[in-house]
């Protein structure tokens, strides 16, 4: 069993700043990427930002400049820095990894998607 555990939300004012940290526990033998995604209410779940084992990125053009995604690999740990934060930020943040469970997947080349339970930031005045 695999976990993704997500920390860091919260209620802040506009143009404030949070950082959201997710770690993953359980059987893991790698983990390839790992990202951030968002669901406002009334919305579909969106993508923010995504990060590979070596380091590329990718964001969201919503929050381009205001927001940075980094990860820990030895630690399994992924964060998303949030700054300059508007209303329209306001959602359920959600931790998301794509791993190999054990040796075997990795020789199968079996990948596994994993979703955190989900972190809610609020933004308002």
């Amino acid at each position: 069993q695999v976990q993704l555990v997500e920390s860091g939300g919260g209620w802040v004012q506009p143009g404030g700043s949070l950082r959201l940290s997710c770690a993953a526990s359980g059987s893991i033998f790698s983990i390839n990427a790992m990202g951030w995604y968002r669901q406002a209410p009334g919305k579909e779940r969106e993508l923010v930002a995504t990060i590979t084992s070596g380091g590329i990125t990718n964001y969201a053009d919503s929050v381009k400049g205001r927001f940075t995604i980094s990860r820990d690999i030895a630690k399994n740990m992924v964060y998303l820095r949030m700054n300059s934060l508007k209303p329209e930020d306001t959602a359920v943040y959600y931790c998301n990894a794509d791993l190999l469970a054990t040796y075997r997947d990795y020789v199968r080349d079996r990948y596994l998607e994993v979703w955190g339970q989900g972190t809610l930031v609020t933004v308002s005045s």
